[in-house]
């Protein structure tokens, strides 16, 4: 008798009722959303935020606010596959040439160069204790390997065999500037068999990180032209010319796995000045706006008006 009365009072058939009470919806256990407060984020109050003239300004206000500005620390990041340049130089001779011990600067050069040899033999000792297959005699051609290879990678932009044979100092300096540009690029000849000028073995970072820096002199002949992205020949000729290069081989010596790589070239005070490039510039013309095409435009040909010239 109840569940009938309950059933009029709520004016639904017990079919009805049984349905909306076996309703899946209603047996889910309701969700309850509790705001929670997360972490507060660090933000300068209004009287810190205005614009001050400097930043000692700006930090004693924070000071007096109660904010602790915490300290940047500006961070750098190293590379210890290589150096960051070359260590100690080497300072080629004017003109390349020997002058007589006689005179007052060639007895001075005579004595730099005794020095340059001296620290040169202790730098080879501790290279040889690192790289056993290194020697004076057949360390030249190899270099001379290096460097063909590598230029001609670089008229071939093929980066990932760039990056074995010149270090990540040397690279950005080869590949700047070229990405609109053809380069035609050979080595003809080699003038004079390349020698090693000097030997250094640096450290970085911490004591006993070694590095090998070598210098070899490179007498060659080699043809050089430099296109732009319209075809134009920026810089060289066919004709080989006489090159006379100092450059920088390293390889980091603890690393057992490393290898020697070109790392710069060193340009003497007195060498000669490089040819200039001649750029390609755009010339003034009829300014298009966005929706338009060249071709759109009816582009007339105007003859200049002849002029009567009387004697």
């Amino acid at each position: 008798m109840r569940r009938e009365r309950f059933w009029k009072s709520a004016k639904l058939s017990p079919q009805q009722g049984l349905a909306s009470l076996l309703n899946p919806s209603r047996l889910i256990v309701p969700i309850l959303l509790h705001p929670v407060r997360t972490k507060k984020r660090f933000s300068l109050p209004k009287s810190v935020g205005a614009k001050y003239n400097t930043t000692e300004e700006m930090a004693k206000k924070a000071k007096a606010a109660g904010i602790i500005v915490p300290e940047e620390i500006m961070e750098r990041p190293i590379n210890v596959s290589c150096t960051a340049g070359i260590f100690d130089p080497y300072v080629p001779p004017e003109g390349d040439a020997r002058l007589s011990t006689l005179s007052k600067e060639g007895l001075k050069q005579r004595t730099q160069q005794l020095k340059q040899t001296a620290a040169s033999h202790l730098a080879i000792r501790k290279v040889k204790d690192y790289d056993e297959d290194f020697s004076t005699k057949t360390f030249p051609e190899k270099a001379q390997e290096i460097f063909i290879a590598a230029h001609n990678h670089l008229t071939l932009f093929d980066r990932h065999k760039l990056h074995s044979l010149v270090t990540e100092r040397c690279y950005p300096e080869m590949v700047r500037g070229n990405r609109y540009r053809t380069i035609h690029w050979s080595f003809v000849a080699s003038l004079e068999p390349s020698r090693i000028v000097q030997v250094r073995c640096p450290e970085m970072v911490s004591k006993g990180n070694l590095y090998g820096q070598v210098t070899v002199r490179m007498h060659s002949k080699q043809t050089l032209i430099i296109y732009d992205r319209f075809g134009r020949v920026e810089c060289g000729k066919d004709k080989p010319r006489d090159v006379l290069e100092y450059v920088v081989f390293e390889r980091h010596l603890v690393n057992p796995y490393g290898a020697w790589r070109m790392h710069g070239k060193i340009v003497p005070a007195w060498a000669p000045p490089k040819d200039p490039i001649v750029k390609t510039v755009v010339l003034p013309g009829t300014e298009l706006k966005p929706w338009q095409e060249l071709e759109d435009l009816d582009l007339e040909k105007k003859e200049p008006a002849s002029v009567q010239w009387y004697k």
